[in-house]
């Protein structure tokens, strides 16, 4: 959610469109946004009519698994697109489960992969054991 604040997208009132339905990244993203009043649906890569439920989409979080899925026809112009997914192409290159190159285009917003959430992740992690950290020490003292 961090991400977005940052970069000043609207989250409420968004129709967003999680893809991925894992307790690690999908659920709790869906959460994150539904609290910020967003309107999420929740699919994955057995869903019916994919490209077509992903298109709706304001904001377009990624997280199911499968190198380069998405291609441009996939997202809505001007949709803000988070992509999650850890791959490796048929080079053996990192890649998400967004062809980046293909869809930067027509999306307002765009997370490379690596390079996107890889490092906010890693910065949120830092932070919070930070601030355990003191907590820890408060309780102490």
């Amino acid at each position: 959610m961090r991400l977005l604040a940052e970069t000043g997208v609207k989250i409420a009132g968004a129709r967003a469109v999680v893809v991925g339905r894992s307790n690690i990244v999908g659920k709790p993203m869906a959460s994150l946004l539904l609290r910020e009043h967003a309107t999420v649906t929740i699919a994955h890569s057995r869903t019916a009519n994919l490209p077509d439920l992903c298109r709706e989409a304001d904001i377009l979080v990624l997280a199911v698994g499968r190198a380069k899925l998405v291609k441009r026809e996939w997202v809505k112009p001007g949709a803000v697109v988070i992509d999650v997914g850890m791959n490796r192409d048929e080079a053996g290159k990192l890649c998400g489960d967004v062809d980046y190159q293909d869809v930067e285009p027509v999306a307002a917003g765009i997370t490379p992969v690596p390079g996107g959430v890889g490092p906010m992740t890693i910065a949120m992690l830092m932070k919070n054991t930070l601030r355990a950290a003191n907590a820890i020490e408060e309780a102490r003292a």
